[in-house]
């Protein structure tokens, strides 16, 4: 796959991310040499450039001799990786280092090309920095968590190859390769960016919409169990509201029950006159959080193709201090994606305590247990999947409100993007434990709803869930097969059939 600076996708960012290989388009190499020459001829010259032949940040007033430029460059490296805390993922961190080539590769950062062809071989050969998690606060760039990055690339820090941990200056000799020493900016381009902060969202969207699109299966599932009405989700009624997600979601879930026996066994004679709102509204409500997943999406694909490091060389020659750095667009929309999050849980969470309660559930047993008293069955499961839906509703609370003023009051005001984006993986763990508890409760009471047969379409999902969570017949060790459930939620198998929803960039 081959990255054109300015014009990825989410698809390839979402492929880099699950491990797909990646190279950068040379076609880029021409800019990136020309803004580089412009830097060298500024370094040289006697009008201060910031970061170019000045300290950083406060210190932007000290001047630096140009003998000393290098030394300033791999000064800044040390000093700024000051993380702390557990490792990001590799997953994350390859997306980092692909986000950063991308940047750099627009030829506005003033780098040489050998440092874009360092990261590509430091990706090729599966050099992963040791990103410890924690010590941005999304602006000025992610400063410790791409100083940790660059670190690895001057010979210090550590790296991961092969699933060991190494120092730097090991890693890469394991794999052939050589340290660079920075050249004027570079240290400051590589340092100054919302890769990390964009790349920790990324994957946050990636999986919550994983979790999302599951959601309608294993709400058109609880449906079925729970004898609901199809009516609510008629096509007229969603055109005239006209929200594109909600009427997106009533298409899925009118297509999944197409063919239902447990639909059409209840259409005369039901006592019901309306089901609860976790039934009746999920084209509302997911459709609403749909709508706001794309919308985050597509700020974040904008975010993962721009150039954020500072100061620019601009078209015109000129080396100008701009903000780019700050990653306020990332933390919005790290935030929204929480809320999308926390609501489809919570709707998803409020159907299993439907099928769960005999008063609600329309004639299925306490508890989805054909015993009831003797066992318990699913109600410690129902009582998690509360938990996961209390813990995503405190973590869904706003990030980028949260802002302080940092380095001596330069940095006032800054965006907090970086934990905001970052706690989207919990949530999205939290998440997929949730629709994965649906999906166990869902098919129990659809199993109980025999001789009547749901659609084709969700029997093939009761299959797949059956296979990894037999029929609950009597009380057994219940944590495996939530977890085998949630597995199923983690890595694709609840998807809807041709994903009407759209692919997460689909406007």
């Amino acid at each position: 796959m081959t990255l054109v600076p300015g014009k990825a996708s989410l698809a390839a960012l979402e492929a880099i991310y699950r491990g797909g290989k990646v190279t950068i388009d040379p076609a880029c190499r021409p800019g990136v040499e020309r803004a580089q020459a412009i830097v060298m001829e500024a370094a040289a010259g006697e009008v201060p450039v910031y970061g170019v032949n000045t300290g950083f940040g406060k210190l932007a007033s000290v001047r630096i001799a140009a003998r000393d430029t290098a030394q300033l460059q791999r000064n800044l490296i040390l000093s700024h990786a000051a993380g702390i805390g557990a490792p990001l993922d590799t997953g994350v961190v390859r997306l980092v280092m692909a986000l950063k080539m991308l940047s750099l590769g627009r030829g506005a950062s003033g780098v040489r090309w050998e440092v874009i062809a360092l990261l590509q071989a430091m990706l090729d050969q599966g050099v992963v920095p040791r990103i410890p998690a924690q010590g941005s606060v999304g602006a000025s760039g992610d400063l410790a968590p791409l100083a940790h990055l660059t670190a690895v690339m001057i010979g210090e820090g550590e790296a991961f190859v092969g699933g060991d941990c190494l120092p730097g200056a090991r890693a890469l000799a394991s794999v052939g390769l050589t340290p660079i020493s920075l050249g004027p900016k570079e240290g400051l381009a590589m340092i100054n960016g919302t890769q990390v902060s964009t790349a920790l969202a990324l994957a946050g969207l990636f999986r919550i919409w994983r979790c999302a699109a599951s959601s309608l299966v294993t709400g058109a599932l609880s449906t079925e169990a729970a004898m609901g009405s199809s009516a609510p989700f008629r096509a007229d009624i969603h055109a005239l509201r006209g929200q594109p997600g909600q009427i997106a979601v009533a298409g899925v879930l009118r297509g999944l029950q197409d063919g239902s026996e447990i639909r059409e066994s209840h259409i005369e004679g039901d006592e019901r006159v309306q089901d609860p709102y976790c039934i009746r509204c999920q084209p509302q409500v997911a459709g609403a959080a749909i709508d706001v997943l794309r919308q985050a999406a597509k700020v974040l694909e904008v975010e993962a193709n721009a150039v954020t490091d500072n100061p620019l060389v601009l078209a015109d020659g000129s080396i100008v201090s701009g903000g780019n750095f700050h990653a306020e667009p990332v933390g919005f929309a790290a935030d929204q994606i929480a809320m999308a999050a926390s609501e489809i849980g919570a709707i998803a969470q409020r159907r299993i305590a439907l099928l769960v309660d005999p008063a609600l559930s329309f004639g299925l047993p306490a508890f989805l247990s054909p015993k009831p008293g003797l066992n318990s069955g699913l109600m410690i499961a129902e009582v998690t999947s509360a938990a996961l839906m209390a813990e995503n509703k405190a973590l869904a609370n706003p990030r980028v409100t949260d802002s302080t003023p940092t380095s001596a009051n330069q940095e006032d005001h800054v965006s907090m993007a970086c934990h905001g984006a970052r706690r989207l993986l919990e949530m999205a763990e939290n998440l997929s434990g949730i629709i994965g508890i649906e999906a166990l409760a869902a098919a129990q009471g659809i199993d109980l709803r025999a001789p009547l047969q749901t659609s084709p379409a969700l029997a093939g999902y009761v299959a797949a869930i059956r296979a990894v969570s037999p029929y609950l017949e009597d009380d057994r060790l219940i944590a495996p097969d939530i977890e085998a459930c949630t597995g199923l939620v983690r890595g694709g198998g609840l998807l809807p059939p041709d994903l009407a929803i759209g692919e997460i960039a689909d406007a």
